[in-house]
């Protein structure tokens, strides 16, 4: 990733503090070949075949690490059932922590935001953006957001538990997870048919899905694990109202 992508990605960190984020690249390599020629109903089957396997989500506990070009990483543990939830995100050196529990959400950041701290605060969930799920309602949180990915799916093919295809870039959206974000000049016009792999388990469960670098965007990984492993989540002592300025800089525009 170069320096203006990396920029980018700091950018949206700062601003997000909820997921992964990184631009577009100027310039760039040139479209690889699609890595299937799927039907309608071949994609269709394939993308159904990804969609059940992340039903997981809200029926046991598992960990979720995301990467981006190895620069943005999140590790991710969710309980949806229990209502416990911790993540870190890591952006070139600086970090921010989220914790969530029962209908709690805390957040500490190094970050040097204007108007805010570096101690834990305590937000308002209805203040932050309706993008970044921030409830343990059914289906609303999913610290990988696999469901964006797999919605921007345009072919796909299942060969076994391996499924392949091409993805849209530009379709992806913001929220938790995995982002892209178009770069001064936009998206590369490969970005709308990127390669993409994903894999299942024994237990048919969505463990990886990654993205490769090309049309001038990095490579992106995301990974769940440790199903059925108990989430703990400490409330941090000492936690403070989180400051009006806070929550401006949230989300994924500007």
């Amino acid at each position: 990733m170069t320096r203006r992508a990396a920029v980018a990605a700091i950018s949206a960190v700062t601003l997000l503090l909820l997921g992964c984020s990184a631009g577009a690249r100027t310039g760039g390599e040139p479209a690889p070949a699609p890595t299937t020629g799927a039907d309608a109903a071949t994609t269709t089957k394939a993308t159904d075949l990804l969609k059940s396997g992340t039903a997981f989500i809200d029926q046991t506990s598992f960990r979720v690490d995301a990467d981006i070009a190895s620069q943005v990483t999140t590790v991710a543990h969710a309980d949806n059932i229990n209502k416990r939830a911790d993540t870190t995100i890591s952006a070139f050196g600086r970090v921010v922590e989220i914790r969530m529990i029962d209908n709690e959400l805390y957040m500490k950041t190094d970050m040097d935001l204007p108007g805010v701290g570096r101690e834990w605060m305590r937000l308002d969930p209805a203040r932050v953006p309706s993008d970044f799920a921030v409830s343990f309602a059914p289906g609303r949180n999913d610290p990988g957001g696999s469901a964006r990915l797999i919605n921007a799916i345009v072919t796909a093919r299942a060969d076994g538990p391996h499924i392949t295809g091409t993805i849209d870039l530009t379709r992806i959206g913001a929220g938790n997870g995995i982002n892209f974000r178009p770069g001064p000049d936009g998206f590369p016009d490969g970005a709308r048919s990127n390669a993409f792999s994903a894999t299942l388990d024994a237990d048919v469960r969505l463990v990886s899905f990654s993205i490769p670098a090309a049309n001038g965007m990095p490579n992106a990984t995301l990974r769940y694990s440790d199903f059925g492993t108990p989430v703990e989540v400490v409330r941090p002592q000492g936690a403070v109202a989180a400051p009006d300025a806070l929550y401006p800089q949230l989300g994924l525009s500007g």
